[in-house]
């Protein structure tokens, strides 16, 4: 099941807090894409809350990744804050020649 899967992607352990929010962001966007189409969606956010909670003691990104879960179900409907994560250089090619 890609739930599990995506909070296994997730319980990576202690992290920045900016780090979390950016990876809860990508989980719960490939959680949303996997959802079937003709489904109660706060019934599947609820399942997956459930899932996912005994490990958010450990794993920020987890606990990030519940509470947007959590503020997905609330009513009235708002926007959630679902920006990918910025775009940051790693060296490119001449990192990769330095080497």
């Amino acid at each position: 099941m890609l739930l599990d899967r995506t909070i296994s992607q997730l319980d990576l352990g202690p992290m920045p807090p900016a780090r979390a929010a950016g990876l809860a962001r990508l989980g719960y966007i490939q959680w949303l894409g996997a959802l079937p189409g003709d489904g109660d969606y706060r019934q599947q956010a609820m399942l997956a809350y459930s899932r996912a909670v005994p490990c958010a003691r450990r794993s920020p990104a987890v606990a990030a990744f519940c509470d947007l879960l959590l503020a997905s179900t609330r009513m009235p409907p708002a926007p959630l804050p679902l920006a990918m994560p910025p775009r940051k250089r790693r060296g490119g090619a001449r990192a990769r020649r330095a080497t």
